[in-house]
C-alpha cells in the first residue's frame, strides 16, 4: 500500500514522502496515529495545499523538543527500590518509574520517550538513559538506582 507521510517517521521517510508499506502497518499504525494518509489523488492534492502548514508545525515541534532536551541534558534522577544484600532489586526499575522520578523534579516526559535498550534495570547502580523527545532530538539523563 502506498501512503503519504504526514510527519517524519524513523526508518521510513520524511514529511511528504510517498512510500510503499505493508497493509497492516499502514492500517493499524500509520493511518490511525495520523502519521500517514493513503496515497490517493485527492489526498496528494490536499497534502500539497497544506504542505507549508505541516512543515511549519514540524519545525515548531522540533524546536519544542530541543528546548526540552536542554532542560533534560545532564539531569540526574534517583529511584529508590527494595534490594537484596547483593545489590539485586526485588522487582525492577522500568520507564514508568523513571517518568515518575522526572515528574518529581518538575520535568514532563512520556513512558514511550524513555529508551531502555537492555530492558528494565535490575541492579543497584548508576545508568545513563536516553530520552527520545523527537526523531531527531535525544537527551541523555543519569538514573541512580539506590537500595531502600
Amino acid at each position: 500500500m502506498e501512503v503519504i507521510l504526514m510527519e517524519k517517521v524513523v526508518n521510513l521517510g520524511q514529511l511528504g514522502d510517498i512510500v510503499k508499506v505493508k497493509e497492516g502497518y499502514a492500517r493499524n499504525f500509520l493511518i490511525p496515529q495520523g502519521k500517514a494518509k493513503r496515497a490517493t489523488d485527492a489526498n496528494k492534492k490536499e497534502f500539497e495545499a497544506r504542505r507549508a502548514e505541516l512543515e511549519k508545525q514540524q519545525a515548531e515541534e522540533l524546536n519544542q523538543a530541543k528546548v526540552r532536551a536542554e532542560k533534560l541534558a545532564g539531569m540526574t534522577v534517583t529511584v529508590t527500590q527494595k534490594a537484596g544484600v547483593d545489590g539485586r532489586l526485588f522487582g525492577s526499575v522500568t520507564n514508568h518509574d523513571i517518568v515518575d522520578a522526572l515528574k518529581a523534579k518538575g520535568v514532563e516526559a512520556a513512558k514511550s520517550e524513555i529508551r531502555l535498550p537492555n530492558g528494565p534495570l535490575k541492579t543497584v547502580g548508576d545508568y545513563t538513559i536516553t530520552v527520545a523527545l523527537h526523531s531527531d532530538v535525544m537527551a541523555d539523563i543519569s538514573v541512580s538506582v539506590v537500595a531502600e
